[in-house]
Order: C-alpha cells, then sequence, then structure tokens
C-alpha cells in the first residue's frame, strides 16, 4: 500500500488540532476548565474560530482527545519506569512512586489527574488498567494477599488522589519522602512485612524526563 505524502495542508491541520488539544490540556488542569467556552479555546490555542469544528464535534469530543494524550503521556511514563522490574511488589511500588512524583517531573499531568479524578477508573490507558493488571501478577506470584482486587484499585486510587491534592495544599513537603512513604503504606496494606515494604519503596527509581 502507498502512502500519500503529507502536504502542507496535512501538516497545517496536524498543527492546529495539536493546538487545540494543548489548550484543552491547559484548561483540564484547572478547577472548571472545561466549562470554557469554544471561543476561550481557541484564542488559548492561537487559532481561528472556525477551525475548530474542523476538527472536534464539540467541546466533549476535544477534552476527551486532551485526557487520552494526559493518559498515554502517564502510561509512557510508567512503562518506561518498570522496565526491567522483575519484583510485582516492586513495579507497583514503583507505579505509585512515580505518579506522586509527577507533581516536580510533570505538573501538568500531576494537575490533570488531580482534576479528571476517578474518572481514571473508568479509562482503558493510563495507570488504573496497568495497576489492576499488576496487582493481578502480584497475587498470583503470592507477593500480595488480596481478596478483591477491584477494591485495592480502588484504595489504589484514592490513596494517590488524596496524596496529590495534599502536597499541592503543602507545597514545601518533599514529594519524594511523600511518595516513598505512600508506596510503603500500600505495600503493607497488601500484605508485605514493614521492613520489607519499606526497603521496596526506597529502592532506587528512575524518572523518565521525556514529556
Amino acid at each position: 500500500m502507498v502512502t500519500r505524502p503529507e502536504n502542507r495542508l496535512d501538516r497545517r491541520r496536524a498543527r492546529t488540532r495539536s493546538a487545540l488539544i494543548d489548550a484543552a490540556c491547559q484548561l483540564l488542569t484547572t478547577p472548571g476548565g472545561t466549562e470554557a467556552s469554544v471561543a476561550r479555546i481557541t484564542e488559548l490555542a492561537d487559532v481561528g474560530l472556525g477551525s475548530f469544528y474542523n476538527h472536534f464535534e464539540g467541546k466533549d469530543a476535544l477534552f476527551d482527545a486532551a485526557i487520552g494524550t494526559m493518559l498515554e503521556l502517564h502510561g509512557r511514563l510508567f512503562d518506561e519506569t518498570t522496565a526491567g522490574l522483575d519484583d510485582p511488589a516492586e513495579v507497583f511500588a514503583a507505579g505509585v512512586r512515580m505518579t506522586l512524583r509527577l507533581r516536580t517531573s510533570h505538573p501538568r499531568l500531576a494537575q490533570t489527574i488531580s482534576q479528571v479524578g476517578f474518572r481514571y477508573l473508568d479509562t482503558d490507558d493510563g495507570l488504573a488498567p496497568r495497576a489492576f493488571r499488576d496487582l493481578e501478577i502480584a497475587v498470583a506470584a503470592g507477593r500480595f494477599d488480596i481478596d478483591d482486587i477491584g477494591a485495592a484499585l480502588a484504595c489504589t486510587a484514592g490513596s494517590l488522589l488524596g496524596y496529590l491534592h495534599m502536597l499541592a495544599q503543602d507545597p514545601d513537603r518533599d514529594t519524594y519522602s511523600a511518595a516513598d512513604d505512600l508506596a510503603a503504606s500500600m505495600l503493607r496494606q497488601f500484605g508485605l512485612s514493614k521492613v520489607e515494604a519499606q526497603e521496596i519503596s526506597r529502592r532506587p527509581l528512575d524518572q523518565p524526563t521525556f514529556q
């Protein structure tokens, strides 16, 4: 199959769509941002008002695309952070630690997670499906003692959202220490001893830097 070369119009359309999604991503980080008018969105994207409907049927479609973009980034960061880890407990802890560290490494993504909240549990990308998968693996490997994986996932999501909110209210608190403490607490909740939970949650963790 021959792919038609991308022409100038295609590139311009791609830039316009990207600008609109980026504007929506910015609005997702602010309370009530999804209530912005189409005029406000196009102003923020620096594109013509008429261009909006060449790419999206409405604001819901745009914000769905923006959330999808942020979820994809979160998933990529998780996969990069946990690559090469063999212990299911460490994989889970690394995901928790990485997500809280977003407050300093990827603040816009952290703000988006806080604003989107539990809608993250209903998506097919991002951390939620990966966390569910890793909880199942940890249980199957005998590393975690969990009766209800769905409930464990909900507890994980609630803890992460709560900690992100707490850190936002206390900007002087050390994010890395908070991330390690939460990971250790979650590991203990799922059956590990205090000593092992603390050791795992303080292992070196490479944080990806791509945006």
